[in-house]
């Protein structure tokens, strides 16, 4: 048994011997470290390296709003913005909402806050409630990516 034991070791010395030979003559040959079953050199490594590099410097930086600077018009403030805000920013002054904030929604965009006046269909008693609040409303330049949710913002209770 004991003499296999040593012959088995001996094979697989001998055989690890033989592998780290052949890795050798292997790498005699090949220049390139190979990762997959196609070679790439080096020269085509670095071109690529260097288009890359150039892409990233030669691409202006995007000037793009990080934040709606009126955000607060929106129904975060005591001051609404009757072109952008949305239906449910109207509930904070009683009698606005949902009523006359529907109107101010369904129309527009407005270019200032007495246009809200011309609306077709508002009543005499709800032209007193929007003087009631008229300081409280100001008339921005319409947004396309707050006049789409007027209505619905996907806030549900």
């Amino acid at each position: 048994l004991r003499e296999e034991r040593d012959g088995v070791a001996m094979a697989f010395v001998s055989g690890a011997g033989a592998a780290v030979a052949a890795q050798k003559k292997t790498s005699a040959r090949c220049a390139a470290v190979r990762m997959s079953a196609e070679s790439v050199s080096r020269r085509e490594v670095i071109a690529g390296a260097a288009a890359a590099l150039a892409a990233i410097v030669a691409v202006p930086a995007v000037r793009a709003d990080i934040e709606y600077p009126n955000v607060g018009f929106l129904g975060g403030s005591d001051q609404i913005d009757v072109n952008n805000a949305n239906i449910r920013a109207y509930a904070k002054y009683p009698g606005m909402y949902p009523n006359i904030a529907g109107l101010i929604c369904k129309g527009g965009p407005y270019d200032s806050v007495s246009d809200l006046y011309k609306i077709p269909g508002l009543t005499d008693k709800q032209k007193e409630v929007l003087k009631k609040y008229e300081g409280n409303l100001v008339a921005l330049p319409p947004r396309p990516e707050y006049m789409i949710d007027r209505f619905n913002n996907g806030l549900y209770r």
